[in-house]
């Protein structure tokens, strides 16, 4: 097989990829130049023979019947240009075939907030987007040319798509970039979407839900702070109590206990306040009884609460009418979450000789939009990519991408499309899996 290398070229247009800034209004207050930085790569995808089937931003029809997250329903109300700087792109390759004989790449391009310096200093790429998700994007176009190298006739049997999304970051799930087009029928027989795993194949994604824990009641002067509702005292108290009991009833999933906020100003009492918990589920059921479990733990907690300072000279007010004035308010429910596979035929395909290691299955799983792929037949799901969310500084100030890892995951998908093409049709009788 022809090695899989990133060119000059390679490198020239990852290091202008990450000179756009391409986080979307859920991130940042900022134009996106996400329609630049998708031609910019649709240019390169064309040099080795992809063509450009769609380029589009979503429209508000696309999130009907869709379980769309409270921030991305405020933004749609409020700014009427909220999508037109989102686009997304699909690019295909080879002659139109069925799903049978169709890959499909998934990466995003858009970025969480925060610039970093773009540097590459030989053997490091930095920069906002460096590992999640612009380098393994740059680096998915090296793998399939050094494909289509090593096996000069792929492309006339078999179809290769890439979905270059915006609407991943942001908490927008995917529901208007991924979401759309998987609703038109851009994906495959096999489709991999492109994510930190450390090179090896995750073939699950939970879902995730978001709840906020409001309460609304009464400020207070600092001199008489029993006249008000404590909400920062409240919050708090329910702050330890969700992140002590709520993880034992997560069954796969991951609770995180994140932002809590009531006020800046040290001299009143905040009657007002708000706190967040993003909770992550590996199915349907589960993240029902898990939503469940948060409201009566909640509920449990008020109770606990108006016990312990119901005669408290400073908190009295707050115990007595702690239920009254707490709620809880769902910014994001209801998400599919992509199971275990049961396909024996892609796994081998994917896992032949140990190509490519798979994610333990006692590992969590992580949330991406690869939950929209749940429940398609004839559709092999898995997450793959090079690098660590953590330890690549995904999110986070410092974001790299070793020139290494890249490779190796363009070495990845060469041989994920050579194997693919060279399918065997025994089991079926002489048809494609």
């Amino acid at each position: 097989m022809s090695p899989a290398r990133l060119t000059r070229d390679d490198r020239d247009l990852l290091l202008a990829l990450l000179d756009l800034p391409t986080a979307g209004p859920l991130e940042d207050d900022g134009a996106p130049r996400l329609w630049e930085a998708q031609r910019t790569y649709a240019a390169a995808a064309r040099e080795i023979g992809f063509d450009v089937v769609h380029h589009a931003a979503a429209e508000p029809v696309d999130l009907v019947g869709a379980p769309v997250p409270l921030a991305v329903r405020r933004a749609v109300e409020n700014d009427p240009d909220f999508f037109a700087v989102q686009s997304s792109l699909v690019l295909a390759l080879g002659p139109e075939l069925p799903q049978a004989d169709t890959v499909m790449f998934n990466v995003h391009l858009d970025t969480v907030a925060g610039s970093e310096p773009v540097d590459f200093d030989g053997r490091r790429f930095t920069g906002r987007g460096a590992i999640d998700a612009k380098g393994p994007a740059v680096a998915l176009l090296a793998g399939v040319r050094a494909a289509l190298h090593s096996a000069p006739g792929l492309a006339s049997g078999t179809r290769v798509l890439i979905q270059a999304v915006s609407g991943e970051e942001g908490g927008a799930m995917g529901v208007f970039g991924t979401r759309p087009l998987i609703r038109r029928g851009w994906y495959g027989r096999i489709n991999l979407f492109c994510e930190p795993t450390g090179m090896r194949l995750l073939p699950r994604s939970t879902a995730s839900m978001t709840a906020c824990v409001r309460v609304d009641g009464d400020d207070a002067i600092d001199d008489r702070p029993a006249a008000g509702h404590n909400a920062t005292v409240l919050l708090g108290h329910l702050a330890q109590w969700l992140a002590t009991r709520l993880p034992g009833h997560t069954d796969g999933g991951q609770v995180c206990v994140a932002g809590l906020h009531t006020g800046h100003l040290h001299n009143r009492v905040y009657g007002t306040g708000r706190l967040l918990l993003n909770c992550s589920y590996a199915d349907t059921a589960s993240g029902d009884a898990l939503a469940t479990r948060l409201e009566a733990e909640v509920a449990a907690a008020l109770r606990e609460f108006r016990e312990a300072y119901g005669t408290h000279r400073d908190l009295a007010r707050t115990a007595a009418d702690a239920a009254a004035i707490t709620r809880v308010e769902w910014h994001k429910r209801g998400l599919p979450a992509l199971p275990p596979p049961d396909d024996p035929w892609a796994t081998q395909l994917l896992e032949r000789q140990g190509a490519l290691a798979r994610w333990p299955d006692d590992e969590p799983a992580f949330t991406c939009d690869a939950l929209w792929m749940a429940g398609l037949p004839g559709a092999h799901t898995a997450v793959l990519g090079p690098g660590d969310l953590d330890r690549n500084h995904a999110h986070a100030a410092g974001e790299y991408a070793d020139l290494t890892d890249l490779e190796a995951f363009a070495e990845a998908v060469s041989g994920i499309l050579v194997r693919f093409a060279a399918r065997h049709h025994a089991a079926t009788g002489g048809t494609h899996q």
